[in-house]
């Protein structure tokens, strides 16, 4: 913390601008040596907050004509001082502008080190933190507005009004431990018990949340499965709008995985082209088939696709085995050629699944398939209510560590065990709180999170 550090903060590669960032006590002092402006102006002849233009110097070289703006602790993006210089996009520029703040004593940032320190400054808790980098990866509006929503504070609110609340609880228990005699108010096990039942029903909702949360963040991990030559590749063609996966009618043509993103309505639905599931003495093709069956594991959803032009053979019932007890849908393709496929038989399966009828080629019943995926999962009309989402896997594991010290209390309670033991599962769930926002969280966990960041954030 005590370093000044400096990171390029745009993708390198060729663009308009390219933006390299310092934070630290040293910035302006920096910032003052490599950079001249009209008149042989200093930055701190410029005023705080505030664009200059002029150029970055190594003594009489002229490095780069930029814009540049120095910002004084606290009010900045980590509470430090700060200076942002924007240079020529491309790679030579903003290289050769960072290589001589790292030349007059500036530090290279680590992955995420500036949001960092606004975490470790006080600027921002660990949920809004970890919002920032939610939002950079987010991949739809409507993962954008969730991540967003986390920065402005959602998650720390909650989880700040339950700790609160705990606090409150294990006061009034802890006053009834250490002061039995004196004149103190005491709080009953009844109260104690409607507390904790309260804070434990706000969880219930939040992990409900959760699920809907994980989904508009990450988006529905589809795996699409079938034999050679049902049109798998060609359903991944036709819902991307991309010839993205090669389609011609010679079996086994997908040998590995391939991923695309659509946008469905705002949620980012991530289709996974599989191998076509089959035996084969192919070596390639046979670690494609295997990558598709690990694929199922991690699914959200399957598409399983048959050819409604041929009967069921050994291969679409090994298919159709794999889909069960899973969230699926069964496409019934090439509706345009005769159909020979005995739909009971598919029942008797996978018992009462949604199946759909399509003709890919002919591009007929490929909007009931997005239709029925968003009535799976959203009910019909996928949208975003003002409420609280969590989208953090760490943040809903250590929810539900404090639902479980909640209701551990909570069997005490009923039980009218001592208060001191109560108090102790209480401690535990105001431990797991804190991980979420920071109060309480290791060193460790704090390296791994960030590291996660990119650099110049």
């Amino acid at each position: 913390m005590s370093n000044t550090i400096a990171a390029i903060s745009t993708a390198i590669g060729e663009a308009g601008i390219g933006i390299v960032r310092m934070s630290g006590k040293n910035s302006l002092e920096i910032g003052k040596e490599v950079f001249k402006g009209i008149n042989d102006k200093k930055l701190d002849e410029y005023e705080n907050r505030k664009m200059a233009y002029g150029h970055i110097v190594n003594g009489n070289e002229v490095i780069d004509e930029v814009l540049i703006a120095y910002m004084k602790e606290p009010y900045t993006y980590t509470k430090e001082n700060m200076v942002e210089i924007y240079c020529h996009g491309g790679i030579i520029a903003v290289r050769r502008v960072l290589d001589l703040l790292l030349e007059k004593g500036a530090m290279i940032a680590e992955p995420g080190e500036f949001t960092k320190r606004a975490f470790l400054n006080g600027r921002l808790d660990l949920s809004q933190a970890e919002a920032v980098i939610d939002m950079i990866h987010s991949k739809t509006e409507k993962s954008y507005d969730i991540g967003l929503s986390q920065l402005d504070g959602s998650i720390s609110k909650e989880v700040s009004d339950l700790r609160n609340r705990l606090i409150g609880i294990m006061a009034n228990i802890v006053a009834e431990i250490d002061f039995p005699e004196e004149d103190i108010e005491t709080i009953t096990l009844n109260e104690i018990a409607n507390g904790l039942k309260y804070i434990s029903e706000r969880i219930d909702h939040l992990l409900v949340n959760s699920k809907r949360g994980q989904i508009l963040r990450d988006g529905i991990n589809t795996v699409i499965l079938g034999r050679p030559n049902v049109g798998k590749s060609s359903l991944l063609n036709t819902l991307s709008k991309k010839n993205r996966a090669i389609v011609t009618n010679i079996p086994g043509t997908t040998r590995d995985i391939i991923e695309e993103y659509i946008n469905l309505d705002g949620i980012p639905l991530k289709i996974i082209d599989t191998a076509g599931i089959r035996e084969t003495s192919d070596l390639v093709e046979k670690i494609g088939v295997d990558l598709a069956r690990d694929a199922i594991k991690d699914a959200n959803l399957l598409l399983v696709v048959l050819d409604n032009s041929e009967s069921l053979n050994s291969e679409d019932r090994e298919i159709l085995q794999l889909a069960k007890d899973k969230n699926t849908i069964v496409i019934v393709n090439k509706s345009d050629l005769e159909n020979k496929i005995d739909s009971k038989e598919i029942e008797m399966i996978l018992g009462n699944v949604k199946t759909i009828t399509t003709s890919i080629l002919n591009n007929d019943g490929v909007d009931d398939i997005l239709d029925t995926i968003k009535d799976m999962f959203f009910g019909g009309e996928i949208k975003v209510e003002s409420d609280v989402y969590l989208s953090n896997v760490r943040h809903i594991d250590a929810l539900k560590r404090t639902k479980k010290s909640i209701e551990s209390a909570l069997l005490d309670v009923n039980n009218n065990v001592p208060l001191d033991c109560i108090e102790v599962d209480l401690s535990d769930g105001l431990e797991y709180l804190g991980q979420i926002t920071g109060e309480s969280i290791g060193e460790d966990i704090l390296d791994k999170i960030f590291s996660e960041f990119c650099l110049g954030k």
